[in-house]
C-alpha cells in the first residue's frame, strides 16, 4: 500500500500521472460560484448570523451548579421580570444554564438573577451577571473588519512583492475570499455564535490557505520559469504540473491538520460543552478543508488564465505546440521526487 502511495506522488511529481486542474477550470469555477451565491444567501434567508453578546451587547446571567439545566426555566423566569424580553439560552457542561439577553436596568438585573436562583432552586451566589455595552460590542466589530482587512491588504503587498507579479497575489487573495465566504455562509446555517473566538478561527484559516498557496505557487513560478526557458510545455501544462507535484503535500497538511482540529470540536460541542473550543474549532475545519480546495482548483487555475493572454506567454505556447508533433503528448518531467 505505502509503495503504491508512493509510486502514486512519484508520478504525479514527474508528469506520468496528471489530473487536469488548469483545463477544466471552467467546472471548478461553476461550483465555487455556487457555493459562493448560496454562501451568501444562507444569512439573508435565515436572518443574519447568531452574533454572541460581545459583538450585539446585552446583559448576560450564568446559573451553575443546577440540578435540571432546563432551559425553559430560564426563559420563563426572565419574562417573569421583563415580558418582552428575547432570551437567547444554552446549556453549558449539563450541570449550568447560561442566559443572554437585551440590555436590563440594573433593578431589572437583580430582579432576574433572584428570579433565576428560585427557578433553579440554588443560592443567589449561584447566580453571575455580567453586562456589556452596545458600544463596546460595536467596537469589537469594527476591529475585528479592520483586522481581517488589514490581513487581506498586506497578504497581498506582501505575495505581490515576493513572487514579483501581482497576478499571483490577485488570485490568491480572491482564494481567500472564497475561503472566507464559504466559511461564514456554513457558521450561519449551522447556527453557531459569532464570537471574538471565531474571528481568530476566521483570521488562522486565511494563513492556513495563504500558507498552501505560497507552497504551490512557488512551484508554479520554479516551473513557468524553467519552461518558459526550455520550450517543453505550454504555460498553462507548466502551471497544471505544479499543482499536480504539489497535491500529494497539500493533501497530507489539510488530513494532519483537519483531525486534531475535529478532535477539538468534538470535544467543545459534545464532550466538554466548551463553546469557545467550538466556535473556533468550527472556523478552523471548514476554512482548512475549503483552503486546500481553493488553492488547488481556484487560485492556481486563475492565475493561468490572468497569465495566458500576455504577448511572452502566448508566443511561448505557440512555439512550443509548433514543435510539437501532431499526435503527441507532452513528455514528463525527467526530475526525481522530493
Amino acid at each position: 500500500m505505502v509503495s503504491r502511495l508512493t509510486k502514486f506522488g512519484n508520478d504525479l511529481y514527474t508528469g506520468a500521472r496528471s489530473f487536469d486542474f488548469v483545463g477544466k477550470r471552467k467546472i471548478w469555477y461553476s461550483i465555487a460560484a455556487v457555493m459562493v451565491i448560496l454562501s451568501i444567501l444562507v444569512p439573508v434567508v435565515k436572518g443574519g448570523f447568531n452574533f454572541s453578546i460581545e459583538f450585539r451587547g446585552g446583559s448576560q446571567f450564568q446559573i451553575t451548579n443546577v440540578d435540571d439545566a432546563s432551559e425553559t426555566k430560564a426563559q420563563d423566569a426572565l419574562a417573569s421580570v421583563v415580558p418582552d424580553a428575547v432570551a437567547h439560552v444554552t446549556t453549558v457542561n449539563g450541570n449550568a444554564v447560561r442566559v443572554q439577553t437585551d440590555q436590563l436596568s440594573e433593578e431589572q438585573t437583580r430582579e432576574v438573577a433572584d428570579a433565576l436562583a428560585k427557578a433553579y432552586d440554588v443560592p443567589t451566589t449561584e447566580v453571575a451577571s455580567t453586562f456589556i455595552g452596545p458600544s463596546w460590542g460595536a467596537d469589537v466589530t469594527r476591529q475585528s473588519i479592520q483586522g481581517i482587512v488589514v490581513f487581506l491588504l498586506l497578504a497581498f503587498i506582501a505575495m505581490a512583492l515576493y513572487f514579483r507579479t501581482w497576478k499571483m497575489s490577485a488570485a490568491a487573495i480572491i482564494s481567500l475570499f472564497h475561503d472566507l465566504i464559504i466559511t461564514a455562509g456554513i457558521y450561519a446555517l449551522v447556527g453557531f455564535e459569532v464570537s471574538p473566538a471565531t474571528m481568530i478561527g476566521f483570521l488562522t484559516i486565511l494563513g492556513y490557505s495563504l500558507y498552501d498557496t505560497v507552497v504551490v505557487f512557488d512551484k508554479v513560478r520554479e516551473n513557468t520559469k524553467e519552461e518558459m526557458e526550455l520550450s517543453r510545455r505550454t504555460f498553462a501544462e507548466s502551471v497544471n504540473l505544479a499543482v499536480n507535484q504539489t497535491l500529494v503535500r497539500s493533501i497530507n497538511t489539510a488530513v494532519v491538520a483537519v483531525l486534531p482540529v475535529a478532535s477539538i470540536l468534538f470535544l467543545g460541542a459534545f464532550a466538554l460543552g466548551a463553546d469557545t473550543l467550538r466556535d473556533i474549532s468550527l472556523a478552523l475545519l471548514i476554512g482548512i478543508i475549503v483552503g486546500t480546495y481553493s488553492t488547488i482548483f481556484l487560485g492556481a487555475p486563475m492565475y493561468s488564465q490572468f497569465r495566458e493572454h500576455e504577448a511572452a506567454v502566448k508566443k511561448h505556447d505557440a512555439r512550443v505546440r509548433a514543435l510539437r508533433p501532431k499526435a503527441a503528448k507532452p513528455e514528463p518531467v525527467a526530475v526525481a521526487a522530493e
